[in-house]
This record gives structure tokens, C-alpha cells and sequence, in this order.
């Protein structure tokens, strides 16, 4: 190899890379060139040369920069294979780097650095420290050279920590060597970066400290002179602080804690040194986090000496009052999570049986954190919270005086806290300026707030668990205020009415925080204090001033009804005040801004959220009442009765959901009663009107005939004025009054919950085989009466999906059937805008209306199904051919019925239904309604991932009309909620885990990103339940319920298959393990466990969920099954003697069996080659490193060693020349 081959093979190298890195450059010339430079990197012999010849300082940075990647290339490729020697050239070549071949600290570029640091390391985890004992002093030596060789090494030995402990990215035996190497030398690292960090800011300080020291006149020219010098020390310190933090988190603590807490003593000192204080809290911040035993721990409560209070105070202090610089705010925040962690360690290291007192500056510590929960910065108040609540949970410090006496301070400075100020788009308050650096739109503040005050909420119910008079008394004062003060609507004027509120009116956000205050603290001071020390006649006197409190503007209104819930509970020990809190939200229910607007029907402007608002939340006020305390409200029921049947003889005056409302309230008084006859006859009474609206001829032929429904609800017209014009809105309404009443009869009428009331008040009518009591409920009847027409209603609706119905609706109603925006946003999980919120008039147009109609009768017609079970019982099961009947109403017309109605019919109706049902009915119930039900489902399911696996394959150019992109993504998401609504069906119906509650809501909309937990051997005790065996027993049920299971697997759900296969695959097919399988559908469920690990292998929850599954089948059936056998010889790169060295030993019984983690581990290493892998990885040039000879004498073959790491199979000497 001559210098004239390398000089002209770098000058072409260096014209490739100036064309590659030159914007102007043509597409074609920069991928020729790319291409060349690839090749070049692959295949050239003279890579080493060519690259130092790039590297050499006289070239320019980019050229630089790519001579040292060439460099790395050849470490990290092809090291294996070099001789030597040429190794040591390369070493010693790239150390002469470091030396003198880079530019000064201050001038040289960021990423030339990075580069050099990262090619040492690369040698470092290949050689050290068998090959290379000497580089830790060899890295030594070069620091001593100056301050630029000095950070470089820093950057080696953060860069080194990382890879080998933080990010773990090379082979088990290699990174335990370099691990325990840097352990056993942990005390010369660490004294070195500490000697490094000392020397550095010593010279920085004195350089800095010197002009101020001389005469103003000789200021500048020491200054000039010595700056460059200063910069360098600094750049150091700073450098080895960031390598600090690479070590503080996982050295051990005696390092930390060592020579009396030095390295801390010089931490706190730098937070007042501007330069260097960010990196300093940092590092503070990572040690004062440790976890670890307890006794190590001890003296990290130097932290709260004289000393270091001083230092964090100031730096505090500091910081706080050269105003909003992003750089003091950044260190702010850092130095606030130090005293929360530092609060934490106080906590933990505290308690009854330890022998750490509380320390001497805790008052000092509760002054300057209370400073941050008092700072203009939400953000910095925000995370204040989770230490209070700490502090105030603490066994040994929610007794100390001096937290106690906090209370008040805490409390008070939350009273600010939970005024909602400080939109980024606002400049109404200090707090602006701040979350204009925390967030980055005014939807972005309102998330964060809302949590933040439910945060706040915790808090301060745990304070007042300690003083609840304090919170009570403050609560009060509040809400006196309040009332009296003017309102001030700011000057944003609501479009609700001239001089009423928006929700960022002055007065809101303070009767909105008060209100929230006097919740919190009240219901927690009735838990905390015992019945003769509650404050009964404050508290009377606050609901009196409340009751007597009047406004027209709705949000406060709001609030005040919310206040009167809270003082609620004080009526129990007065209830001469039922009747005025009755009529105080009996007069909310029926709420208007504009009095006339009752009279005037056809010209009234829609009401504005904030009214529909204030009505609903009265109307669930007195709801909330008849629930909690029905006893109290039952000698007032007749006031009640009367007063509802007033507001119901009107028909315009409530809407729908209102009237329902107050009959659910009237429901639930009546299980007062514990007279079954009473409770009938009343209920016959209230349900009445809907019997013969319901059950009248014309309704009977409307809620029957398709055609008929949509002229009824006016679905087939064309609108002229889609905005005021809605002829048929009066027949859409009763239709809604009808079912939402049914509901809320089903849902709230109930026998009494103690058998002996129950048996005396007639509702028991005898006792089950097993000797659990048999009640009827008084509703029974007359919601049987009417079951018929529902079924009618929903097979009707079913069948309005048909092409044929669609096509006649009107040309305005043409997507009536489609979904509601809000619901289209919620499933892509975009935010509501905020000022949409409350204000201007919900001027929804005849569609939207129509829209919203069918949607909630959809979900309200099953609501009812679903409850009948819970609620009638027997009765409901009994009904004769109830199952033909749901199969021929609810189950029709599926294929044309869109995911989005479908996923509410399965979690609302069948779910509930099938788990409610007793076992006596599942034969002629649940099984032929489920079993044609999944194979349903398992093929539309099918089919649509079909769909979007091709769609993902071909990515194809045509687009639909309307934005088809959101549209694809609407449907895919539809698909993956489907699913999960699905399998978690069949989950819940057939295993029943032990001591774990199934949840309803599981799939949640858009809960994509749930942490997937990677230590997943499935419950032992997922068994089959009852129902789950008598579904399996069905051979047609049992076929669908195994296809389904397994053949999810695949599908491009992550959720749904972890929980597939964690809950549901192994308990199924172990049901039918004694029967005999077909060896085709043995290979089948293998195979198809095994492209389910293709599919989701990237994701290390599913990916061991899924090996455990294949482990189990094959260990089950192999032995029984050879053609598993095959199954496994088919996985691509597989090593046939490994297979049949793991075959032998499962089917010798005689052989001792191996620890399971180990027969696991090789059967995961057998399949290796169909565990799929994330994009970034799939065409990832494989790095490998080999392993040096061991460090460590080999007492015993440990459990863990794997036997298949070396992959060439050759001895471990062979590796390495002599």
C-alpha cells in the first residue's frame, strides 16, 4: 500500500463527501456519492490509513469528521479480524488523536469530539481490560496534557458508563468485565473526576474572581486576556460534572458519601456559581434520588446541615430574583426536584424504628419549599405537591409541630393555587410568562391544570385529615367573601347574556377555585372528626347564606349548587332545611338566563352549555341526594312527587334527559319503601304516561317498520333552514323520553339489600339450589309490558343500516347515521377546544341533532338490555325464547353496522348481560347466543385486518374524498378498539383470574401506549369458569373461541394481544388438551402463536407473553405431536442440533429435568429467527463483540450461562491471538 493510493483515494473521498454534504448538489450525485463512501467503508483494505489521513488536522470539520467515522466503522466491523498489530497502530494512532490532533477545547467542534470519544470507547468495550491494562492510566496521562484532552477524556469515561451500564448495549459476559473492572477501580475514577472538577473551577474562580481584585483602570486588558483561559476551566468543570452524572446514579453510595460527604459539599457549593450551577444540581439531584438500603442512605441527611441549607437557599434565592431567564428558570425547577427528593429521602430514612431524628433545619427546609408551592411558575407548584402529600401521610412527621403549624400556610397558599390563571396565550397574571416556557398551547395549560388541582385536591384533604377545623374556618371565610363580592366579568364578555361570566371572567376562576377549596376540605372533615365535634351551626349558617344566594349567571350558579352538595351533609343533623335545598335545585332544574323563553318556543335561542349545564348538574345534585341519603328525603317525598309531576305536565319545559333524570330520583326514594306492593303501584303510576305513549297503536308501527321510523323522526326530509327549522324534533323527543325512563327504572329499582327487609317487604320469593335467595323486582312488570316494542326499536335501528334504508334518507340526513364529531375526537384523541367549552349558544343543526338522537338511543336501547339482567333476574331470563328473540333483534342486520355502534353493544349488552346470567340458563341462553355471535366476529375481524395489512403493504395512491388519511387512521383505530372490546369479551366469559377484577372499561379509548409489563408468566390461577367450560363443551362454540384466541395473535394490536395471551390463550386450549386434537390444529395453534411473535416481537411485554405461550405448547404437546417438530424446522435460522439436543431431553423422562428459566431460555434461542424486530433494527448491520478470557475463576457453572453466546462455536482461546 503506497501514500499515493491513499492520497488519491482520499482526495476522491473528499470530493464524495463535499458532494454529499452540498445543499445544492442533484439527487442522483449525492446518492453516487453516498454509495461510494458506503463501499468504500465495507470493502477497502485501507481504511485505517485513509481515515487517519481525513482525520489529520488540516482538514476542514466535515472531512474531519468523516475520516474518524471510517475509523469507527473499522472498530466496531471489523476489529475481529484485524492482526495485532494493526490493532495497536490503530490505538496508539487515535490516543496521538487526542494528544495533539484536535483543535483547542474552545475552538474544536462538538461533534469531532463526540466522534473521537465514541472510537475509544468502542476499544475500550473490545480490549479492556485483559488486552489493554494499562488505559485508565494511559487516559490519566493524557488529562495532564491540558484542558483539552481533559474533556475529551470526560467524554470517554461518560460515553464508557453509558454504554456498559445505562444503556447496556453490549454482550452479558463482556459488559459484567468492564462492569466489575470499573467498580474494583471506582475509587481512582472518582477521585480523579473529582480532582479534575475541583482544579478546574479553583483556576476558573481565580481568573473570573481577579479583575474585580485590581483596579477599575486595568479591568479590561486582564479580562481579554485571561477569558479563553477561564472559558477552558469552565468547559472542564462543566465536562466532568455531566460524567458525574453518568456515575452518581449506580456507583455505590459509600463513593458518594465519601470523605464526608465531599463530592456533595462541592456540589452545593457550585449551585451559586452561574456557569457551572446547572450541571451541579443535576448531579445533586441524581445522589439525593438514590434508592438503596437504608443505612447507606444515612448521610445523605447532611443535605439538611446548616452548610448545605445555606448554599441551596441562596442559589434559590438567586436565581429567583434575576426574573424570567430560561437559563435561573431551567435551575429552579432542577433545584426544586432536589428538595422534593431530598423530602423523600427524609421520609423513608424516618420512622418509628429508626434512629435518624428529624434534623434541626426542618423548618427551614418547610420555608423554602412552601417558596416554591408560593412561586408564580405553575409548573414549580405542581411539583411541589407529591412531597406535601409525603410529608403530610409521614407516620413520625404528620405529628411534628412545625408541619402542623404548615397547615394553614399550605392551605392558604393552595387557595391561590387552584385559581385557574396562567393560559401562555393570557397576560392576566405573573404565572404567563412562565408557562409560556411549559407549554406550548393554551389546550396543553388546561390538561396540565386540571390535573394539577386534583392533584391539589389529595393534598389538601390530607392536610385537613391533621386540622380540619383550620380548613373548615378558611373554607368558610372563602365562600363569605364570595357571596359578597360584586361580580367582575373581566373583559371577556360571555355570549351567553350581557354581563354574565366566560370561564375566564375574573369572578369565575375564583368561585370556581373556592368551590373546589370548600369541596375538599368539608368532605374530608366529616370523615375526619367524630359526630359531636362537627361545627353543625357554621355549617347551617354557610347553607343558609348559600340558599339565599341568587344569581343569573349560569357558572356561578353552578358553583353555588355544587357548594350546596357540599354542605349537604350538615342537613342530616338539621332537616328542617330539606325542603329549602329541594327547592333551591328544583329551581336550578328549570334555570333560564331569558325568563320568556319558557312561553316562546319557536323563536328561543338554543341554551348555551353553561345553562344545559347548570340544569344537569341540579338535576344530578338532587339524584346524588335520593342516592346518599334516602332515608333522609323519604318523609319529603310527596313534596318531591309533586313537584316533579308540576315540572313533567309541561311538555316543553325539561328536556328529555332532565324528566329522566327526576324520575330516577323519585325511583331511588322509592326503594325507601321496602313495600314491594307500594313500590309497584307507584312505579305503574310513574311509568304510566311512557306505558301508553309506548304501547299505543301508532308508536307500535312506527318502532316495527324501518320506513316508518325515519318519516317519524323526520329522518327523510330535506331542510331548507337546517338550523331552525325541525318539524319533526317533538316525535324524535318522546321516543327518547320513552327509553331514557325504561332505563332509568331498570337502573334504579331495587329490593332491599338485607334479606330480612327484604323477605318482610314481599320481595323474596324463594331460594336457589344453591341456598342464595331469589328476589323480583317491583319493576318487573311493567318493564316487561314493554320489552317487546324495545326489541322491535333495536331491530328497527339494526336494520336502518341496510343500504336500502340508507338510500331513503333525506338529503339532509344523509349521514345521520354516521358518528358524532366528539366521538371521532375522542378515538384519535384530539383535545376539545377550551372556549368551546361553556360559552355561546349550542346552535346545533338539524343533522347533528339527528345524528346525536340515534347514537344515544343505540347506546340507551342496550343500556337497557344490559341492566335487565342485574335488575329483573329470573324474570328476565325466563322470558319465554328470549334468546331467539335477541337473536333475531339485537344480532341482526350485523354485517352492515358500522365498528363504532358495534363496540357499545358488546360492552354495554352482551357483556353485562352474559355475566349477570345464572348458570342454570347458560344451555339455553348464553351458548346459542355466543357461539354464532364469535364466529361473527372472528370473521369480520379477520377480514378488516386483512384490509389493513394490505393497505400497510401497498400504501396505495387512491384516495377517498374527505381526508382520507384521518379517515384511514378513524377506521384502523376502530378496528384495534373493536378488537380489544372483542377479546375482552371472551376473556371475561371464560377465565376467571383469581382475586383480580375484571374491568369493564379496559379498552379505553385511545390507551395505546399502556406500559407493557415484560415479567409476564401468566397467572397460575386463570382458570376456566363455570360459563367458559360450558361453552367449550359446545363443539361449535369451542372451535370459534380457540380460532378467535389464536388467531388474534397476529392482528396488529399490541394491548389486545398481550392480554390475549397472558389471560386467555393457555386456558382454552389446555380444556381440550385430553381430547384428541388433529395434529393439523396442533401445528396450527403453534404456528399461529409463533406469527403472532412476528408480528409483536419488537415489544418485550408481548414478546415474552408469547414465548412463554409456544414454550407451554410444545412442552405439552411435543410429545405427543412430532409435527411440532416440523413446525420449529421451518423457523428460519434455526440450529438443527441445538433442536434436537432440546427434542432428546423433553422426551427422555428418564433424563433430570433442567431448571425451567434455562429450558425456556434455549427454546426462546431456538426460535430467535421468527421473533419479529422494530424497523430501526430490521436492516441493522450486526455488531459483535467478542468475549475475552475470563476474569474470573469459575467456581461452578453458573444457572445462567449460555451455552449458545460464542456463535462460531469455536473454544474461547481460539478467539484472540497469542
Amino acid at each position: 500500500m503506497s501514500a499515493e493510493q491513499v492520497s488519491s483515494l482520499c482526495e476522491q473521498l473528499v470530493k464524495a463527501v463535499t458532494v454529499i454534504m452540498d445543499p445544492a448538489s442533484t439527487q442522483r450525485y449525492r446518492l453516487e456519492a453516498l454509495k461510494f463512501c458506503e463501499e468504500f467503508k465495507e470493502k477497502c483494505p485501507i481504511c485505517v490509513p485513509c481515515g487517519l489521513k481525513l482525520a489529520e488536522k488540516t482538514q476542514t470539520a466535515i472531512v474531519r469528521h468523516f475520516g474518524l467515522q471510517i475509523l469507527e466503522h473499522v472498530v466496531k466491523f471489523r476489529w475481529n479480524n484485524m492482526p495485532r498489530l494493526e490493532k495497536v497502530y490503530l490505538k496508539n494512532n487515535v490516543m496521538g488523536l487526542i494528544s495533539s490532533g484536535t483543535q483547542s477545547i474552545l475552538e474544536e467542534e462538538s461533534h469531532i469530539k463526540d466522534v473521537l470519544s465514541r472510537i475509544v470507547v468502542e476499544m475500550i468495550k473490545r480490549e479492556w481490560p485483559q488486552h489493554w491494562p494499562d488505559m485508565l492510566k494511559e487516559l490519566d496521562t493524557l488529562s495532564k496534557q491540558g484542558e483539552t484532552q481533559t474533556e475529551l477524556v470526560m467524554f470517554i469515561l461518560l460515553r464508557l458508563a453509558e454504554d456498559v451500564v445505562t444503556f447496556q448495549t453490549l454482550p452479558t459476559q463482556r459488559r459484567r468485565d468492564i462492569q466489575q473492572t470499573l467498580t474494583q477501580n471506582m475509587e481512582k475514577i472518582f477521585s480523579f473526576l473529582l480532582t479534575t472538577l475541583q482544579q478546574n473551577v479553583n483556576k476558573y474562580r481565580r481568573m473570573v474572581g481577579a479583575p474585580q481584585e485590581q483596579e477599575a483602570l486595568t479591568t479590561p486588558q486582564t479580562d481579554l486576556a485571561q477569558e479563553p483561559k477561564a472559558q477552558a476551566n469552565c468547559r472542564v468543570g462543566i465536562a466532568a460534572l455531566n460524567t458525574l452524572a453518568g456515575y452518581i446514579d449506580w456507583v455505590a453510595l459509600s463513593h458518594i458519601t465519601a470523605d464526608n460527604c465531599k463530592l456533595l459539599e462541592m456540589l452545593c457549593l457550585l449551585l451559586n456559581e452561574p456557569e457551572l450551577q446547572i450541571g451541579a444540581a443535576e448531579c445533586l439531584l441524581i445522589a439525593v434520588s438514590r434508592k438503596g438500603k437504608l443505612e447507606d442512605r444515612k448521610p445523605l441527611m447532611v443535605l439538611f446541615g446548616d452548610v448545605a441549607m445555606h448554599y441551596i437557599l441562596s442559589a434559590a434565592q438567586t436565581a429567583d430574583g434575576e426574573g424570567l431567564v430560561e437559563k435561573h428558570y431551567v435551575f429552579l425547577k432542577r433545584l426544586c426536584q432536589v428538595l422534593c427528593a431530598l423530602g423523600s429521602q427524609l421520609c423513608a430514612l424516618l420512622g418509628s424504628d429508626s434512629d435518624v431524628e428529624t434534623p434541626a433545619n426542618f423548618g427551614k427546609y418547610l420555608d423554602s419549599f412552601l417558596a416554591f408551592t408560593t412561586h408564580p411558575s405553575q409548573f414549580l407548584r405542581s411539583s411541589t405537591q407529591i412531597t406535601w402529600g409525603a410529608l403530610f401521610r409521614h407516620e413520625v412527621l404528620s405529628r411534628d409541630p412545625l408541619l402542623l403549624a404548615m397547615i394553614p400556610k399550605y392551605l392558604r397558599a393552595s387557595m391561590t393555587n387552584l385559581v385557574k390563571v396562567g393560559f401562555p396565550s393570557k397576560t392576566d397574571s405573573p404565572s404567563c410568562e412562565y408557562s409560556r416556557f411549559d407549554f406550548d398551547s393554551d389546550e396543553d395549560f388546561n390538561a396540565f391544570f386540571n390535573s394539577f388541582r386534583a392533584q391539589q385536591g389529595e393534598v389538601m384533604r390530607m392536610a385537613c385529615r391533621l386540622d380540619p377545623q383550620t380548613g373548615f374556618q378558611m373554607a368558610g371565610e372563602w365562600l363569605k367573601y364570595q357571596l359578597t363580592s360584586p361580580v367582575d366579568t373581566g373583559p371577556m364578555n360571555s355570549k351567553t347574556g350581557e354581563g354574565l361570566c366566560s370561564i375566564f371572567s375574573p369572578s369565575f376562576v375564583q368561585w370556581d377555585a373556592m368551590t373546589f377549596f370548600s369541596e375538599s376540605v368539608i368532605s374530608q372533615m366529616f370523615r375526619t372528626l367524630d359526630k359531636d365535634e362537627i361545627p353543625v351551626n357554621d355549617g347551617i349558617d354557610l347553607l343558609q347564606l348559600v340558599l339565599n344566594f341568587e344569581t343569573k349567571d349560569p357558572l356561578i350558579l353552578s358553583c353555588v349548587l355544587t357548594n350546596v352538595s357540599a354542605l349537604f351533609p350538615f342537613v342530616t343533623y338539621r332537616p328542617e332545611y330539606l325542603p329549602q335545598v329541594l327547592s333551591k335545585l328544583f329551581a336550578s332544574v328549570t334555570f333560564e338566563v331569558i325568563e320568556e323563553s319558557k312561553f316562546v318556543v319557536s323563536v328561543q335561542a338554543p341554551r348555551t352549555r353553561a345553562v344545559k349545564n347548570v340544569r344537569r348538574h341540579a338535576c344530578s345534585s338532587i339524584i346524588k341526594m335520593c342516592r346518599d341519603y334516602p332515608q333522609l328525603v323519604l318523609p319529603n317525598f310527596e313534596m318531591l312527587y309533586n313537584h316533579v309531576k308540576q315540572l313533567l305536565s309541561n311538555e316543553l319545559l325539561l328536556t328529555q334527559m332532565e324528566k329522566c333524570a327526576l324520575m330516577e330520583a323519585l325511583v331511588l326514594i322509592s326503594n325507601q319503601f321496602k313495600d314491594y306492593e307500594r313500590q309497584k303501584v307507584f312505579l305503574e303510576e310513574l311509568m304510566a304516561p311512557v306505558a301508553g305513549l309506548w304501547l299505543s297503536p301508532e308508536m307500535q308501527r312506527v318502532l316495527s317498520d324501518p320506513e316508518a321510523f325515519i318519516s317519524y323522526v323526520g329522518a327523510d326530509n330535506k331542510i331548507a333552514d337546517p338550523v331552525l327549522e325541525d318539524p319533526s324534533g317533538l316525535n324524535r323527543s318522546r321516543i327518547s323520553f320513552c327509553v331514557y325512563t325504561i332505563l332509568g327504572v331498570v337502573k334504579r329499582a331495587r329490593w332491599p339489600a338485607a334479606t330480612e327487609e327484604a323477605k318482610a317487604g314481599g320481595f323474596l320469593v324463594g331460594y336457589m339450589p344453591s341456598g342464595s335467595p331469589i328476589y323480583r323486582n317491583p319493576c318487573t312488570e311493567q318493564v316487561l309490558k314493554l320489552l317487546d316494542n324495545l326489541l322491535a326499536l333495536i331491530r328497527t335501528h339494526n336494520n336502518l343500516y341496510m343500504p336500502e334504508m340508507v338510500a331513503r334518507l333525506g338529503e339532509t340526513f344523509a349521514k345521520a347515521l354516521d358518528m358524532l364529531e366528539v366521538e371521532k375526537n375522542a378515538i384519535l384523541g384530539l383535545p376539545q377546544p377550551l372556549l368551546e367549552l361553556y360559552d355561546s349558544p349550542v346552535y346545533k343543526t338539524v343533522l347533528e341533532r339527528m345524528q346525536g338522537f340515534f347514537c344515544t338511543l343505540y347506546d340507551n336501547c342496550f343500556h337497557i338490555l344490559g341492566n335487565a339482567g342485574p335488575s329483573m333476574q329470573q324474570d328476565f331470563y325466563t322470558v319465554e325464547g328470549l334468546a331467539t328473540q335477541l337473536l333475531s333483534s339485537a344480532f341482526i342486520n350485523l354485517n352492515n353496522i358500522p365498528d363504532y355502534r358495534l363496540r357499545p353493544m358488546l360492552r354495554v349488552f352482551v357483556k353485562p348481560l352474559v355475566l349477570s346470567c345464572p348458570s342454570e340458563y347458560y344451555e339455553t341462553l348464553v351458548c346459542p347466543m355466543l357461539g354464532p355471535l364469535v364466529t361473527y366476529l372472528h370473521a369480520r375481524l379477520s377480514q378488516k385486518w386483512q384490509v389493513i395489512n394490505q393497505r400497510s403493504m401497498l400504501c396505495e395512491d387512491e384516495a377517498a374524498d374527505d381526508n382520507p388519511e384521518s379517515q384511514e387512521m378513524l377506521e384502523e383505530q376502530l378496528v384495534r378498539l373493536l378488537t380489544r372490546e372483542v377479546m375482552d369479551l371472551i376473556t371475561v366469559c371464560c377465565v376467571s383470574k383469581k382475586g383480580v377484577e375484571h374491568n369493564t372499561t379496559a379498552a379505553v379509548d385511545g390507551d395505546d401506549d399502556e406500559a407493557m409489563a415484560t415479567d409476564v408468566t401468566p397467572p397460575a390461577s386463570a382458570e376456566l369458569t363455570e360459563l367458559g367450560k360450558c361453552l367449550m363443551k359446545q363443539e361449535d362454540v369451542c372451535t370459534a373461541l380457540l380460532i378467535t384466541a389464536y388467531t388474534s395473535l397476529s392482528w396488529k394490536d399490541t394491548l389486545s394481544c398481550q392480554r390475549t395471551t397472558t389471560q386467555l390463550c393457555w386456558p382454552l386450549l389446555k380444556q381440550v388438551l385430553p381430547g384428541n386434537l388433529l395434529p393439523d390444529a396442533v401445528s396450527w395453534f403453534f404456528t399461529s402463536v409463533l406469527k403472532g411473535l412476528q408480528t409483536h416481537g419488537q415489544h418485550d411485554g408481548c414478546m415474552a407473553a408469547l414465548v412463554h405461550l409456544a414454550f407451554q405448547i410444545y412442552e405439552a404437546l411435543r410429545p405427543r405431536y412430532a409435527e411440532l417438530k416440523a413446525v420449529m424446522e421451518q423457523i428460519p435460522d434455526i440450529q438443527r442440533d441445538s433442536l434436537e439436543q432440546f427434542d432428546s431431553k423433553l422426551l427422555n423422562p428418564t433424563l433430570q429435568k433442567v431448571a425451567d428459566k434455562r429450558r425456556k431460555d434455549h427454546f426462546k434461542r431456538l426460535i430467535t429467527g421468527c421473533i419479529g424486530k422494530p424497523l430501526g433494527e430490521q436492516f441493522r448491520k450486526e455488531v459483535h463483540i467478542r468475549n475475552l478470557p475470563s476474569l474470573f475463576k469459575k467456581v461452578k457453572p453458573s444457572l445462567e450461562t449460555d451455552v449458545l453466546e460464542n456463535e462460531d462455536g469455536e473454544g474461547l482461546t481460539a478467539l484472540f491471538e497469542p
